[in-house]
């Protein structure tokens, strides 16, 4: 319905309406700032929409109906207004159905007597249409492939308009490409649409759904097509692949296998993609394409944290040590209570994916009353399987401690270990769903070292979506030194806790044994953590929290410390920021605390 409270048009105007409402669907194709109206049109005419509808519908209509789009453009003429508005209804109906509204009533009111021109866009969209139903069908290798089950059950499980659910036009097309790239990353590369509708009842404002899919047949890797190498061997991005040939395709492993290239440092950017032609099923080739990256970079820096405070960084690298894909890093930290410099030599992959670093690091450190000098090098495989790591390593210390008021003591250990990680996570850099754990053994040497000892740590770490705004993490790690007491054991292989990562409300390890006016690191620490957190939108979020543990050297002085508070968090591409305020019970201060990463 439209109202237009005005003067008769001339006649010559009235003429030219039906032509440009023919002409509508390039008029609306063109730029808002350069339509083809024509200029000798009864003079310029200025006008403002306003629009009158909930918010659910508002920013549609102003995106899709062109009254609303036009108001600006500064040749604007009667007979282009009026077909502007008398196609204004009938693009608001398709707007608000976009949106699931099927039964919209809108109504177009003018104001000729005010200046500009006033248009009242009024749209009362009714109810909302949910989905009735939703029936899924998959034909093809995944409905009689064992794990082409576990695929189909995957994608019904997530597909995002279930019954009950609001039908939207978005939701609609982004609901069927999930489907697809579910299907597509379950060793179904050429899964395809063979039909899909959405039928709508306006009068019971339903929509009941169809899709039918053909998966195709199942996908086992190939060999990769390496383009974009000139300094490295293929065989070096051969050894990084999750999948060997033969192995069923999985978009997940792929995306494993591209974020393990780029983290190497060998690359720029790297691209990888199956090839979906069904006729290489069996044996279908991954074709990857690189850019290598400058091998060597200098990098210089400085920060703050609330742990170790003021810090300046220098550091060193080069990827391909004398061509030989050997990777040097050099770097050098000067912090307010630290003090580092380390060597470190990193080889790639061997075919077994098993890869070798050696390293040398000094340290000084004056914390919490306690002044250390420390010396180590050593050596330590790891396997590159990031979700099911083993690392061995062997490493020498040498260890002084210089506890204020106190006189030094020199220790020494050759430090053997073994650890395993279980990373079951949707994201290894800022998960939100999923556990990892983590245990080391080591064993101090007896002979090599001052005192033999061993050595146990355990680490858990937990996260939980509770609804769409809601996330729960919880976390748990202890250690204990075997040992008849703490003396003649490097610090280092010793422990003290509290501050940002650990317990907080805390200053930076000063959770240990006291002597004097100095914390010394002892044989025991446990720490526990749960926090809740409220996501404002996608990447920011309120946490509440509570940490509790302690560093103890004797069984029987175990006592926890309690901090809690609030914080920030924000989601990085380098990992989650956090800034928090806590309180600590036993040390009755409240302090600010800030880290950004994974703290495990």
């Amino acid at each position: 319905m439209i109202r237009d409270r005005r003067p008769s048009l001339p006649i010559a105007a009235l003429l030219t309406v039906p032509l440009l409402i023919a002409s509508r669907a390039p008029l609306a194709e063109q730029p808002a700032s350069q339509p083809s109206a024509p200029a000798h049109h009864a003079g310029v005419l200025r006008y403002h929409v306003d629009i009158d509808a909930p918010k659910a519908v508002r920013d549609t209509l102003a995106a899709s109906v062109d009254l609303v789009r036009w108001q600006s453009y500064d040749q604007m003429t009667e007979s282009l207004f009026d077909a502007l508005t008398t196609k204004a209804i009938e693009q608001a109906k398709e707007a608000a159905a976009t949106e699931g509204y099927f039964s919209a009533n809108v109504a177009v009111d003018v104001d000729r007597n005010a200046s500009p021109i006033a248009v009242k866009l009024r749209v009362t969209p009714g109810p909302q249409a949910h989905v009735a139903s939703a029936n899924l069908d998959v034909t093809g290798a995944a409905a009689t492939d064992a794990k082409g089950g576990d695929a189909i059950a995957q994608m019904k499980r997530e597909w995002p308009l279930p019954s009950g659910s609001a039908f939207r036009q978005s939701d609609w097309e982004s609901a069927k490409t999930q489907v697809l790239a579910t299907l597509a990353g379950n060793a179904f590369a050429a899964a395809k649409l063979t039909s899909s509708e959405a039928r709508v009842d306006p009068q019971q404002n339903s929509v009941a759904i169809d899709v039918a899919i053909d998966s195709g047949p199942v996908f086992h890797v190939g060999d990769l097509d390496i383009q974009g190498l000139s300094r490295y061997p293929a065989d070096l991005v051969r050894h990084y692949r999750s999948q060997k040939p033969g192995d069923r395709y999985s978009v997940a492993e792929l995306d494993q296998f591209v974020r393990r290239l780029n983290g190497t440092g060998y690359f720029a950017s790297v691209h990888a993609v199956v090839d979906a032609d069904p006729a290489t099923a069996d044996d279908a080739p991954v074709h990857v394409s690189v850019i290598e990256a400058p091998p060597k970079k200098l990098e210089v820096g400085i920060g703050y944290s609330t742990d170790t405070q003021f810090r300046g960084n220098v550091s060193y690298r080069d990827v391909d040590v004398r061509h030989s894909a050997i990777q040097m890093y050099v770097d050098a930290r000067v912090e307010s209570k630290l003090q580092n410099a380390s060597l470190r030599f990193v080889e790639p992959p061997a075919e077994n994916g098993w890869s070798r670093s050696t390293f040398a690091r000094v340290e000084h450190t004056d914390i919490s009353g306690l002044v250390t000098k420390t010396g180590a090098t050593g050596v330590r495989m790891s396997s590159l399987d990031e979700r099911n790591q083993w690392q061995y390593g062997a490493a020498f210390y040498v260890d002084q401690e210089n506890p204020a008021g106190l006189g030094p003591e020199s220790s020494r250990a050759l430090y053997v270990d073994a650890e395993r990680a279980w990373r079951r996570v949707d994201d290894l850099a800022a998960p939100t769903k999923g556990y990892i754990a983590l245990a080391q053994f080591g064993v101090g040497v007896p002979g090599a070292s001052t005192r033999g000892f061993e050595r146990v740590i355990v680490r858990s770490a937990f996260w939980q979506p509770l609804s769409r705004l809601w996330s729960l993490t919880a976390r748990a790690e202890a250690g204990a030194v075997i040992a008849g007491d703490r003396n003649d054991i490097p610090s280092e292989l010793l422990f003290r806790t509290g501050g940002d990562t650990t317990v907080r409300g805390y200053a930076f390890e000063s959770l240990g044994l006291h002597v004097g006016s100095a914390v010394l690191p002892v044989r025991y620490y446990t720490v526990m953590s749960i926090e809740a957190t409220r996501w404002i939108n996608d990447s920011i979020g309120i946490a509440t929290f509570v940490d509790a543990g302690n560093a103890f050297d004797e069984i029987a002085d175990f006592k926890l410390a309690v901090g809690y508070g609030v914080g920030a968090r924000l989601k990085t591409p380098i990992g989650p920021f956090r800034l928090d305020v806590a309180y600590g019970e036993q040390s009755r201060q409240v302090r600010l605390h800030f880290s950004v990463g994974l703290a495990f």
